[in-house]
């Protein structure tokens, strides 16, 4: 019965390949979204295993975290350029649980992302979110939780101004945008909580400290970030 298994699901993928989203080549069987190699070939930071890391020090005077990281470099024309726009815009959601799946296990090996209480993956405004379908930081905070086992909150903290895309602004120019464009609902629920705060790629860092300093003004114990990339 295993072996008539295996034999129609090799003959579906002759017909229907599964490709890989980093390099686009056919996944072998038991291969999900991304291939071996690229698996082990992509640019790993191991940021979680120092403190003082470059996504770290980048927050140092903007936010108080108590730990912050980026499972993987992102460069333009690469894989990891390649996956994180299978996920933003190709609508691969299971791009962004693998990836999570891929940083949770690394967080789970450090000691600084230990007894975290909620996991809050940035939000999109409601109508970006409307246009796009999804919010893709919400699937890597899905991918994040099945390893850690800790609960994602969605309707705590919300996106109430619409802006303009960040990509060609300046640092300054980002931080004036992003000003009072969160809000924190039932907080009481995260008052002296472990939030850990997810994001897809991280640039300047605008974003993460508009909700970081969001989620400290409400009463958050302990903040830390995680992100999936970190344009260098």
């Amino acid at each position: 019965m295993i072996a008539v298994k295996r034999l129609a699901t090799d003959i579906i993928g002759l017909l229907f390949p599964e490709l890989c989203n980093a390099c686009g080549t056919h996944l072998y069987y038991g291969e999900k979204e991304i291939c071996t190699k690229c698996l082990y070939d992509l640019p790993y930071t191991d940021y979680h295993r120092h403190r003082e890391n470059r996504v770290a020090k980048q927050l140092w005077g903007r936010l108080p975290v108590d730990a912050a990281t980026a499972m993987l470099y992102f460069k333009k024309g690469t894989k990891v350029q390649n996956l994180m726009h299978a996920l933003k815009y190709k609508g691969k959601t299971e791009v962004g649980v693998k990836l999570g799946n891929l940083l949770g296990e690394k967080l789970k090996s450090s000691e600084a992302y230990k007894e975290i209480d909620f996991i809050i993956p940035v939000p999109l405004h409601p109508a970006k979110e409307k246009i796009r379908g999804y919010n893709q930081s919400e699937f890597i905070a899905k991918g994040i939780a099945e390893v850690l086992a800790t609960e994602i909150s969605t309707t705590h903290l919300v996106r109430t101004k619409l802006t303009e895309s960040q990509t060609k602004k300046s640092r300054y120019t980002r931080f004036e945008n992003m000003q009072e464009v969160f809000r924190v609902n039932k907080k009481e629920e995260l008052a002296n909580k472990h939030v850990l705060l997810v994001d897809d790629v991280i640039t300047t860092g605008a974003t993460l400290e508009a909700c970081g300093n969001t989620l400290i003004e409400i009463g958050v114990k302990k903040l830390s970030i995680a992100a999936i990339a970190f344009a260098e």
